[in-house]
């Protein structure tokens, strides 16, 4: 066995991305300068993945929030309107909530507790039970909340969330009262027209309420989904995916991503000899083990791949082949035999779904397993790496 190294993960370093940039260009240019000057070789199934957040900026895919506040109040009218379960970020949703409560007039502002759906704490979990607080039940008023819970900060931020959001609502014009529970049905009593916020339960929470006699139901996906005078927009997703560019304006998830790997994947394809594979990709899907947040606040890890990526890992688990299959065996002859293994599963096209010699393996999509290493890589500060290129991702233990 020659080759000592597998799975490579590069930041590649690229220029400050502007609207308009021809980003595919860019790419390409930037990946094939980062292996020359590092001295390695692009190869077949390399995975070149590009954060969202370029893509956007290139496309210029920008809302105000007037933007906002216009199709809010297109879409809702005067009423009062039940903004449910968002999550607590003053990059996601913040300003945001400025465009929707300057289409209002009155806004309730209904919190999920003890956290918001990704895990950002509103209040110590274990509080709950040293205050007698049944969360699936009890739904608090603003005053009772404080009076049982106090002034929370969040434990990263220290932003106390409730006064902040609801200042943002006042601020902005609209008249704010804040209430908390998990069942989106507290919200009736105060309104029968509804915007979903939360990202990944939106479904659920949308049908839940139609069926208990909510009259508008919406979700922020409903929000910006075209183009107001000339303001970005996002037809699948609105406003889910965007996050704060200044205090006024947010970048929206980028659109028209199908093109980008496309064009990214011919144009190394033309430089090199090389069929790459090529995702956007936003955020990665791992939890954070002590501040309990899912770092996925996207609606997907990934608006678009090439159809390489399709699919999900079809792979054996060497621990369990070397501890029952190959017990017997040690040294160079266990190493034979495992590959041996690997090999007529890969020629034989063996579909491993179930069988005992997997368990343990990670049943999850390429995009979202690749995506997730292309987020932790790139991290969301001054790295200066939007591009990142995996390589040996799909090799295995035969690779020489």
């Amino acid at each position: 066995m020659n080759r000592m190294v597998g799975t490579t993960s590069r930041g590649i370093r690229a220029p400050i991305i502007k609207t308009g940039d021809p980003l595919p260009e860019i790419v390409v240019e930037s990946v094939l300068k980062a292996a020359k000057s590092e001295g390695f070789s692009i190869n077949d199934r390399d995975v070149i993945a590009v954060t969202e957040a370029v893509v956007a900026r290139a496309q210029g895919n920008y809302a105000h929030i007037d933007h906002i506040a216009k199709d809010v109040s297109a879409k809702f009218g005067d009423n009062t309107v039940g903004v449910v379960f968002p999550i607590l970020s003053r990059n996601r949703f913040a300003v945001c909530l400025k465009g929707i409560a300057k289409g209002c007039k009155e806004v309730v502002l209904m919190l999920s507790y003890p956290s918001d759906e990704v895990g950002n704490s509103l209040l110590d979990a274990d509080l709950l039970d040293e205050k007698n607080v049944n969360p699936w039940i009890d739904v608090l008023t603003e005053a009772e909340f404080r009076e049982i819970f106090g002034y929370p900060l969040h434990i990263f931020t220290g932003v106390d969330y409730i006064d902040y959001y609801k200042s943002l609502i006042e601020e902005a014009g609209a008249k704010a009262t804040v209430i908390f529970a998990n069942n989106p049905k507290a919200i009736l009593p105060y309104t029968k027209h509804v915007l979903a916020c939360d990202v990944h339960s939106r479904a659920k929470t949308k049908a839940a309420l139609q069926k208990a006699g909510a009259e508008l139901v919406l979700g922020l996906e409903d929000l910006m989904n075209e183009s107001i005078d000339g303001s970005g927009y996002n037809p699948t997703y609105g406003l889910l995916g965007s996050n704060k560019a200044t205090e006024e304006t947010v970048k929206l998830f980028p659109i028209h991503c199908d093109r980008i790997v496309d064009k990214i994947q011919a144009g190394i394809l033309e430089k090199t000899g090389k069929h790459v594979e090529v995702m956007v990709y936003g955020d990665g899907a791992f939890k954070d083990p002590i501040g309990k947040i899912w770092e996925l606040a996207d609606p997907v890890v990934s608006p678009a791949y090439t159809p390489g990526l399709e699919g999900t890992p079809n792979e054996l688990k060497l621990k369990y082949l070397a501890d029952n299959e190959y017990a017997d065996l040690s040294g160079e002859a266990l190493c034979k035999a495992i590959q041996e293994r690997i090999r007529k599963k890969d020629t034989e096209g063996d579909d491993l779904t179930g069988r005992m010699e997997t368990q343990g393996t990670t049943p999850r999509r390429l995009p979202d397993l690749l995506g997730s290493l292309a987020d932790l890589t790139s991290g969301s500060g001054d790295k200066g790496t939007p591009f990142i290129l995996i390589q040996g991702y799909f090799d295995n233990f035969t690779a020489e």
